[in-house]
């Protein structure tokens, strides 16, 4: 018997089955094999069409029944995880009013910055414990604004794992989780953030029916079975966003566990369990998949760096260097500290832990006569290195603690120099896991009984690549690390 998953993302929809009883990857497609289109009618736009996700997701599935020889009938439950914080907006009969506005989408800035403003910083930090930002809720703000044609004959909105999730079985639902990602969620008094819709002038029954993230949310219908191929009755136990379900995916559930990825951006979500908020302008505060109502909340802090692999992807690209490893090699017959060169990475856009300052990218203390490309590659990934833990101290002020961070087996973290540097510095592991959201989606399914060592188990029995521990000579890497954050402060507070 298997469970399915569900990963829509942007890019792309990923689909992954796995054995029920032992949570083993069976396979994964992805549909289309071409990235996904977006559309931009103007400069920050971002939209797409939500029938789009659902095409690629019942192709999906139809590729890996065939491919695997599994029928209907032995998949047995549903996980979903999606792209955060975009907008499906659907009529009466349940069909999309216009494209969804997705998570990369700026249009809503500024709704989000009057609402911040307006409301108070105060009660938007301790109700919200974000500002109202470019988020879900100031989406839907916008199109009341500027298409009130459409808002008119908004039934329900959704996000993107809500419309899957429908589509499959024909009910409209969300979760406290997902809400909270659209910073909907009244934290203090663990409600429907009531106080913020009237701010916006929006109707509370725009809102679904909330239910909790692992359950039996809904099941397959009639229609459902036929387009996507899976079994009427098969239960959705499951859904989240791709960051809280990235963190699930590597068993992150309890404070002092923290979850990373070093992609083309870098992220690190951290568990809390206290709703005290410092730094919501640099940091976001989310509902974890695992958060109750009590006193016992489960927070995720989620920090994200604009500059990370794609600065290493530039160098690859310009460097006359043939991949990463003969990078990787290079940046290993430098020194820690790489000669007192160093790189500040970010020039992938304004960075929201800098506070939204666009510093670009940096290249300093370059000496003519003794630094080359192998100074430039180690330097490069201590740079992004550094910018991990510079945003983990942010993150240590609002409140976190570091017990052991897991993370992907991604290019970022396949580097020895860039995890050791990390793993040196936080003073704490860094486990490495070879999985996917659509995975780690799918095992979630296990979850609706509440079995969270079971899940654990499977995780480490099938996924685990290998530990880094901390160095026990910290002070190079120390030394290192305060040139590094002398130069990015020379250059914040000019």
């Amino acid at each position: 018997m298997y469970y399915i998953g569900f990963d829509i993302g942007s890019s792309s929809v990923k689909v992954a089955i796995v054995e029920s009883a032992t949570g083993k990857s069976i396979g994964v497609a992805q549909e289309p094999e071409t990235e996904m289109s977006m559309l931009a009618l103007k400069n920050g736009w971002a939209e797409q069409k939500p029938e789009d996700w659902w095409l690629h997701a019942c192709n999906a599935v139809a590729k890996l029944k065939k491919k695997h020889n599994i029928s209907r009938t032995q998949i047995k439950g549903i996980g979903i995880s999606y792209q955060m914080h975009g907008l499906v907006l659907v009529d009466k009969e349940g069909q999309p009013l216009r494209k969804s506005i997705i998570w990369c989408d700026s249009r809503a800035v500024e709704i989000g910055n009057e609402a911040f403003a307006a409301i108070g910083e105060k009660k938007c930090n301790e109700h919200l414990l974000n500002s109202p930002g470019n988020f879900t809720a100031s989406k839907l703000k916008w199109v009341k604004e500027n298409e009130p044609e459409i808002y008119s004959q908004i039934h329900k909105f959704m996000l993107p794992g809500d419309y899957i999730a429908y589509k499959l079985s024909n009910v409209i639902n969300t979760t406290i989780s997902g809400l909270s990602e659209g910073i909907m969620w009244d934290f203090k008094n663990d409600t429907f953030a009531n106080f913020l819709f009237e701010h916006y002038g929006i109707s509370t029954e725009l809102v679904p029916d909330i239910v909790d993230t692992f359950c039996i949310q809904s099941k397959v219908d009639k229609k459902g079975a036929e387009e996507s191929g899976l079994a009427e009755g098969t239960p959705i136990f499951y859904r989240a966003g791709d960051q809280p379900n990235n963190a699930l995916s590597l068993n992150v559930f309890n404070p002092g566990e923290v979850a990373a990825t070093g992609g083309t951006s870098g992220v690190v979500y951290a568990m809390t369990n206290s709703l005290s908020v410092k730094e919501s302008s640099r940091v976001n505060n989310f509902a974890h998949v695992n958060y109750k109502k009590g006193n016992d909340p489960r927070i995720g802090k989620l920090l994200c760096i604009n500059g990370a692999g794609i600065q290493y992807r530039w160098l690859l690209n310009n460097l006359s260097v043939s991949s990463y490893e003969e990078m990787n090699n290079l940046a290993s017959d430098i020194p820690v500290g790489s000669d007192g060169v160093c790189m500040i990475p970010f020039g992938n856009g304004a960075e929201r832990m800098l506070n939204s300052k666009d510093i670009g990218t940096r290249l300093v203390n370059i000496n003519l006569n003794n630094h080359g490309k192998a100074h430039i590659c180690r330097a490069a990934l201590e740079g992004i290195a550094f910018s991990f833990v510079y945003g983990m101290e942010i993150m240590k002020s609002d409140g976190i603690e570091v017990n052991v961070m897991r993370a992907g087996n991604d290019n970022l973290f396949r580097s020895e120099i860039f995890s050791n540097t990390v793993a040196t510095l936080i003073g704490h592991e860094i486990e490495i896991y070879n999985t996917t959201g659509a995975i780690g989606a799918a095992r979630a399914s296990v979850l609706h009984e509440g079995d969270f060592e079971t899940f654990g188990k499977h995780i480490t029995d099938n996924d685990h690549v290998m530990t880094y521990m901390p160095f026990k000579d910290k002070q190079p890497y120390l030394e290192a690390y305060q040139l590094w954050k002398n130069e990015l402060e020379l250059i914040i507070n000019k």
